[in-house]
């Protein structure tokens, strides 16, 4: 008779961005990102590259999750940016395309759209068209470099 009651409620899935550890996953990637830009602004590439190696792998831990934060998106595109703008002071044309791709597309799809979502992907088109007309053959430097 125990098989013919009720089922128990479903339970809802706990949502893993929500997790404290997640967003302190989160901020160690916005940390790390920052102390990044810093030490590639002050000309410092191999400790920015050492940074950026460091971050990646919590960049793929924090988008890994089915929907992450818009921080974490934040973040993750924070640090493919930087590496994109250090490759291409590097003229490593097609990498730096590839990381810029990847940060127009979170923002092109990403919903809600808001000011800072547009403005991120008006970014990365800007850089990916810099990307592309370096590669066409007319590097004279550029505007990426914060």
């Amino acid at each position: 008779m125990t098989g013919c009651g009720d089922a128990p409620p479903p339970v809802a899935p706990e949502d893993p961005a929500a997790d404290p550890a997640y967003i302190q996953k989160v901020q160690q990637l916005t940390e790390t990102t920052h102390q990044a830009e810093i030490a590639f602004q002050q000309k410092k590439p191999d400790d920015a590259a050492a940074l950026i190696e460091k971050a990646e792998p919590v960049s793929s831990e924090v988008l890994a999750v089915p929907k992450p934060s818009l921080a974490a998106m934040q973040a993750a595109s924070d640090l493919d940016d930087l590496y994109g703008r250090m490759l291409l002071s590097n003229r490593h044309y097609e990498w730096a395309l590839f990381l810029f791709q990847k940060c127009s597309a979170r923002w092109k799809y990403w919903q809600p759209q808001t000011d800072d979502t547009a403005r991120r992907l008006k970014l990365a088109e800007s850089e990916i068209a810099e990307c592309q007309r370096r590669m066409a053959g007319h590097d004279k430097g550029g505007p990426f470099q914060r």
